[in-house]
């Protein structure tokens, strides 16, 4: 099972919009130097909406040639439609990542049995452990925790990236699922409560500027070590709220640029943090001494 921290990595591009490979690498390595313990590849932070399927499936390709089994690769590979799911899902495994995180589809607004019946087709289409991931607050589309009980006795779907945020429902959750069955936070600013909790680790945007902490706060919580673990996640709070001011990955591409892992690029519609909220977010990283 996969556990700790796990980056919800951000795909760095040049001023154009082009993909950078060179600062991609650079990014990696800063994880891999500096205790990350696994890669998010092309999910929301890393733009995939934006990505069209040749470029997604070659960031996922390079990024696992990249890691090299250092640590484990998970595939953002989720969709709208259940036919590009299905084709990212296959080019993931390909590529030979190690799992694949799959977003509810989004707009579309599908029951809880379809919900069931796209993610159903997916693992039985595609032999690959598959995580699945609930973020209401971006897909228009929440899946209760019925209908992630019901699909965690399917096999490949391992686990789920809980993005609701609400405690009592992802606590409510652990206590549902099947043994083997891992759930993880999606939300930073609730994501040591939900590890005290039992789940199993979390998928973080902090975690690209503050690789280091994210990664001892996940470590202090999955060993059970409360106090520890509160103090530190109440030092990277003011961290999480600056990364939110705008809708991510706008402000955590901003703070990668700002401390030079990566270039200013973003694509249309997103565009670079607006004035007013880049000091908030200097001083949280100034906390961390993640920037002089």
């Amino acid at each position: 099972m996969i556990t700790g921290s796990l980056v919800a990595l951000a795909t760095p591009m040049l001023e154009d919009g082009a993909l950078d490979w060179s600062s991609l690498e650079r990014l990696l390595n800063f994880h891999l130097d500096n205790g990350t313990h696994g890669i998010v590849a092309v999910g929301t932070t890393g733009e995939s909406a934006t990505l069209d399927f040749k470029e997604h499936a070659a960031v996922l390709k390079h990024v696992v040639k990249f890691v090299n089994k250092r640590i484990p690769v998970i595939a953002g590979t989720g969709a709208n439609s259940t036919k590009e799911a299905l084709y990212l899902t296959e080019q993931a495994k390909l590529a030979g990542a190690d799992a694949c995180l799959l977003v509810t589809p989004y707009y579309n607004k599908p029951t809880q049995e379809g919900l069931y019946q796209h993610y159903k087709l997916l693992a039985e289409t595609v032999d690959i452990p598959q995580i699945l991931y609930n973020v209401p607050g971006r897909t228009a589309c929440d899946m209760q925790n019925d209908t992630v009980v019901r699909l965690a006795k399917l096999r490949n779907i391992v686990g789920i990236k809980d993005a609701t945020g609400n405690l009592d429902r992802g606590r409510e959750l652990i206590a549902q699922a099947p043994d083997g069955f891992a759930v993880y936070s999606g939300d930073d600013g609730t994501a040591t409560e939900l590890i005290l909790s039992g789940a199993q680790g979390n998928i973080s945007v902090t975690a690209n500027v503050a690789p280091v902490a994210m990664a001892r706060l996940c470590e202090l919580a999955l060993e059970g070590q409360q106090e520890q673990a509160r103090q530190l996640q109440g030092k990277l709070q003011p961290l999480h709220r600056a990364l939110f001011l705008e809708a991510n990955p706008i402000p955590v591409k901003w703070a990668l640029a700002e401390m030079g892992k990566i270039e200013s690029g973003i694509r249309l519609p997103l565009t670079p943090l607006s004035a007013e909220h880049r000091q908030a977010v200097k001083d949280a990283l100034r906390l961390l001494e993640t920037i002089a």
